[in-house]
């Protein structure tokens, strides 16, 4: 059944994939003043899979999301932990926690913030700016075949010219983004 879902997701046009992200985050983004509606979900995310979204669409969507990346990062700062250091956290190792309620409660909190760097930091990139292009190459590398890291894969494979099935994928993109954003 795995198998199954991670063909489903890689053979899954970018398009469709941008529109469930984008869904998950429409209650978010309506606190941040980005009212998103059914439609105007679908055809964002065929402007983005398309590369044509004009930059005064772009900038609102883009502001909301880079502050709710920045408030789970806060989140993983009350543990000392960058996004990637989240990644490579144990729950076991986590401190705070005694009882199995305690536990859960702080697997939750952490999942989530992780879960929403990665699938927020995907949209960003994929609305054209690749301050997260870290995050996403940790959370690629971390678990490639969730939803949120195809989307990276695809963004990043974009964005820098490299075939997402490139069998030295993640040695192109670093390079890339080494010489273009250093």
């Amino acid at each position: 059944m795995q198998m199954n879902r991670e063909k489903a997701l890689e053979d899954a046009p970018l398009q469709d994939l941008l529109a469930i992200l984008l869904r998950q985050y429409r209650q978010l983004l309506a606190q941040h003043d980005v009212a998103l509606t059914e439609a105007d979900i679908r055809l964002l995310a065929l402007r983005l899979a398309e590369g044509t979204l004009p930059e005064a669409d772009a900038l609102p969507i883009r502001l909301a999301l880079i502050t709710l990346v920045e408030e789970s990062e806060q989140v993983l700062a009350r543990w000392s932990l960058t996004f990637e250091q989240a990644l490579k956290t144990d729950m076991a190792d986590m401190p705070g926690w005694e009882t199995t309620a305690e536990f859960l409660e702080l697997a939750t909190e952490k999942g989530n913030a992780e879960l929403r760097i990665a699938s927020a930091a995907a949209l960003i990139a994929a609305l054209g700016d690749m301050r997260y292009a870290g995050h996403l190459l940790a959370a690629v590398d971390h678990d490639p075949h969730e939803i949120e890291t195809v989307v990276a894969r695809w963004v990043l494979s974009q964005a820098c010219g490299v075939n997402p099935r490139a069998g030295n994928w993640q040695e192109r993109i670093e390079g890339y983004l080494r010489r273009v954003y250093s």
